[in-house]
Order: C-alpha cells, then structure tokens, then sequence
C-alpha cells in the first residue's frame, strides 16, 4: 500500500542551510551536509535541497556541493536550482540524485520540461511551482512566481501544474509562498485544487509547524509528499535551531488516523 512521504526541504544559501518567512529574510540554521548526515540517522523518506540563490542569480547548479550532498545522503535526494537544460540535469543526475528540480526554466518554456525527461526519465523530474494568492483590491485566486517571489506571472497553478503532467513531469511540488515559514498550517485549498486536476505524484511546502498540519494535509489529499522546511530546523516556541524528524512509531500513529481505513 503507498504511503505519504514526510520531506525536509532545505534552502541553501550563499553555502549555508537558511529557512526564510515568506521567501525573505534568510536566517542562517547550519551546514547543509551536517543536516544530511542527520536526516540520515533519523530515516527520513527522502529529502529536497533548493539553491535559493541560483536561478536569481543567473548561476549554474553548483555540482560540488550536489556532488557532495549526493555522497553524503542515504535516501532518496532531490536537487533544484540553476538548472534550465537537459543537459544540466543529466550531470547531476549521474552525480548521484534521484530527481532534479526545475521552476523557472519550466514557465519560461514548458517544452524543456518534455527535454529533460526524455534525458533523464519522466519520474526524476520534479517541477516546482511557487505560488501565492493575487493582491489587489478585486484580486481573487492565485499566482504563480518565480526567482525568489520577486518575479510575478499571470499563470493559474492548476492549469500550469496540469500542462506540466501533459509536458513529462514526473512530480509537482506545490510551494505556498504565503505560508512559508509561517508555521500555521498548509494551504489546504490549493492543495485540494491542483491535486484534484492531475495524476502525477505531488507534494505540498509550505506552512507546516506540526505532525497534526501533515494530518490535515493527508487527510485533504490522500497519498501526497508533505514537505516542510520549519517544522524539521526548528523547535519550540522560540524557534531554537534544532534538526527533528518524526519517529516510526509517530508516522503509522499519523498515517492510521489520516487515511481511510
């Protein structure tokens, strides 16, 4: 029986592990590859690493620190940043990764996402779609962004995350851009929306502080990835820096009450 997957999602900047508040304000937690050997101790399902300052930057991947990541972790790894050609994605491919991540090259030009997959199989790519709720004054729905929510597109999320299962993808994360960092709760409305309109595997990020907002999320979509970047670096009410990941016993105690029985 498939079973939820419970993610770390890490942000690396300027070579440190960050977690930001509505994708501002960085705040230095660690080292990436302390993390990893962490995660690994506590059996994490897998794990997602963004470059934050990548595609902003107009930078390549930095293949030294995926390389090392690569080497370093024991679960099933995720990488995204910089990347924008098959080739790209093929290299850290054989460096070690099981998927890449792709977002802004992906709303640039959907067909790259139809290239990379063909280059590295549809189940390793993984498009990333932050998304935040439209301002204005008669402004309703969402939006997609891109380079660090600095950049706006007027693009329905369910109807892009719909093209990209049609380009190849082999996974949508769905990253709220409102609720990152928040710790109050995903966005459980989105969530419904973009997992009603595809087939693909999807994960949600954003707005996690607790095993019972995971709880809420499965039992609102079913057999999702629930990622998080908070609820896993922080702990307690003063948000001490403090690498955590649920238990065994806690993850069949949460997935028993989440699904149907």
């Amino acid at each position: 029986m498939l079973r939820p997957r419970i993610t770390p999602c890490l942000l690396v900047h300027e070579g440190g592990l960050v977690k930001t508040v509505g994708f501002k304000d960085p705040k230095y937690v660690g080292d990436p590859i302390n993390a990893v050997k962490i995660f690994n101790e506590k059996e994490s399902d897998e794990l997602v690493v963004l470059d934050i300052d990548a595609t902003r930057n107009g930078a390549e991947p930095d293949y030294k620190l995926i390389q090392d990541l690569a080497a370093e972790c024991r679960m099933p790894l995720a990488y995204g940043g910089g990347v924008r050609t098959p080739e790209q994605a093929k290299r850290i491919i054989e460096l070690g990764v099981e998927k890449v991540c792709i977002s802004s090259a992906a709303i640039e030009d959907p067909t790259v996402i139809r290239r990379i997959a063909d280059a590295v199989g549809g189940q390793s790519v993984v498009v990333v779609l932050d998304v935040r709720k439209k301002t204005g004054f008669f402004a309703s729905g969402y939006e997609l962004c891109t380079h660090n929510a600095t950049k706006a597109h007027k693009l329905d999320p369910v109807a892009f995350a719909k093209e990209c299962q049609a380009q190849g993808a082999g996974e949508i994360v769905l990253n709220s851009v409102d609720r990152d960092g928040v710790m109050k709760g995903y966005d459980l409305e989105l969530a419904r929306q973009v997992r009603a309109a595809i087939r693909i595997p999807m994960s949600v990020l954003g707005g996690a502080g607790s095993l019972a907002d995971i709880e809420a999320l499965i039992k609102t979509c079913g057999v999702v990835g629930c990622a998080a970047g908070s609820l896993f670096v922080f702990k307690g009410q003063y948000r001490a820096v403090l690498i955590n990941y649920p238990q065994p016993a806690q993850k069949d105690a949460l997935f028993a009450a989440a699904l149907p029985r």
